[in-house]
């Protein structure tokens, strides 16, 4: 009886333990597996890792290392007038560290030693206190820079994100009621969170309207610095066609003469405020009446302080030009 108990016993250990064990092992391998599969990614915007910029003076050469919010003050006051609303103000300071913090991730060497630069043709205007406030008439100065003290320090950490990266933040002066996408202005694919979005009240803006008037003949050698082989017959009257428009109503391009520009190229030959431009032909002249200041990207200036008069704070600003991001606290 007992060696039949002991067969017994054998028997069911055989048929019930041994894939027990071998289960048990296979669920810790795959759950190794599962877990050595994850990807953990470090928050890599510590506030505390980018409180110093290292900022090239264009004009004197020389690279200064600096705090970050002194260096956002110096942009704030150099890229958005101070009597703006304090809610597009704190907008534009958003927009201005998002737009460090980008350079200083994706530098690429554009500034050999420094981060980013002072000409806002290239990076972002940038101006000392010094210089700001002598700018300033004496009874606004102290109020005007503590304004922008404010907007920088009540935003302090915040950034734009899109799945979780900070952002390319363009901004212009005035979209001219619409702005503009990348890949109109700039060629590629662009970027998804900048999109042509539409912006209310900004014809109330001295950046909204402007004009330019040339001669025939200066306007036919302004062409030629760039197309030596430009002609035109000013008698044709489809000697200057529009042949397409972008997304924010811009011009995308246009026929001149001989030629097939681009609209930013003509903004670019001619010195126009913005590619959305009308232009009419009368016995001396060409003139061109242009909409907007800027190339159109991202939030405009005149735009936030519109919308923030309309009592929309700077979170809302800033969501309502730059599509599906959100603002982060490094």
């Amino acid at each position: 009886m007992k060696r039949i108990a002991l067969y017994i016993l054998i028997f069911v250990f055989i048929c019930f333990g041994i894939p027990i064990i071998f289960t048990k092992n296979n669920s810790q391998n795959v759950s190794k597996e599962i877990t050595s599969n994850i990807e953990i990614t470090p928050n890599t915007y510590d506030y505390k890792d980018y409180q110093t910029i290292k900022l090239l003076h264009n004009r004197a050469n020389q690279i200064e290392e600096i705090n970050l919010d002194e260096y956002l003050y110096g942009v704030v006051s150099a890229e958005m007038p101070a009597n703006f609303e304090k809610e597009a103000l704190k907008a534009q300071a958003v927009v201005a560290r998002t737009y460090t913090i980008y350079k200083i991730k994706t530098n690429s060497g554009k500034h050999e030693g420094a981060h980013i630069c002072d000409n806002s043709a290239c990076c972002q205007a940038w101006i000392s206190k010094e210089d700001r406030l002598s700018k300033w008439d004496e009874p606004l100065r102290q109020s005007n820079w503590d304004k922008i003290v404010e907007a920088v320090n009540s935003t302090q950490g915040k950034i734009i994100t899109y799945q979780n990266e900070p952002i390319n933040a363009f901004f212009h002066s005035n979209s001219g009621g619409m702005t503009e996408t990348t890949a109109n202005v700039w060629g590629g694919t662009g970027y998804p969170y900048l999109q042509a979005v539409a912006t209310s009240g900004e014809e109330a803006y001295s950046q909204y309207h402007s004009e330019v008037v040339l001669t025939k003949q200066t306007f036919i050698d302004k062409v030629k610095e760039k197309h030596s082989n430009f002609q035109i017959d000013f008698n044709d009257q489809e000697c200057i066609k529009v042949l397409e428009y972008t997304d924010g109503n811009r011009i995308k391009k246009v026929k001149i003469g001989n030629l097939e520009l681009s609209g930013v190229e003509v903004r670019t030959l001619l010195n126009l405020k913005s590619a959305n431009f009308k232009l009419s032909i009368d016995n001396e002249n060409v003139k061109f009446e242009v909409i907007g200041y800027g190339h159109g990207v991202g939030m405009s200036q005149t735009g936030a302080d519109s919308m923030a008069k309309s009592g929309s704070n700077y979170e809302e600003i800033v969501k309502h030009f730059y599509t599906g991001v959100e603002i982060t606290n490094m």
